[in-house]
């Protein structure tokens, strides 16, 4: 069976932290919006507009085939620095390396793939 990511939820403001009863969020990551879906073996690691990042990020994919077939997962990419802190200069420079020099970026400065879940409608 063929099937195709889902949209991406984006960020919205709000008025108020409060939540309905039934809902969850998730707090606004300094990163980029990603999908990512496992369909027979092949992991696929899209932006939010559909640019593939698969090969930027190889540690992502490598995590990724320990799930499921035919899972599909929005959530941020992000790298966090030696003191713990977001820093998103590090993940923009990811963007451009492939091959190696990938690889080599994500031993110095691994990413990781955070999800929120969303419940109710």
């Amino acid at each position: 069976m063929t099937w195709t990511l889902p949209e991406p939820m984006l960020s919205a403001p709000v008025p108020s932290p409060d939540l309905r009863p039934g809902w969850a969020a998730e707090p606004k990551w300094d990163g980029f919006r990603a999908l990512f879906s496992i369909d027979a073996g092949r992991v696929v690691l899209r932006s939010r507009r559909g640019t593939e990042m698969a090969a930027s990020f190889p540690e992502i994919v490598a995590g990724a085939v320990q799930l499921p077939d035919a899972t599909a997962l929005d959530g941020e990419l992000v790298v966090w620095d030696a003191a713990g802190r977001l820093a998103f200069e590090r993940l923009q420079n990811r963007l451009a390396r492939r091959g190696a020099g990938a690889a080599r970026a994500a031993q110095e400065w691994p990413a990781h793939f955070v999800t929120g879940v969303r419940a109710g409608s």
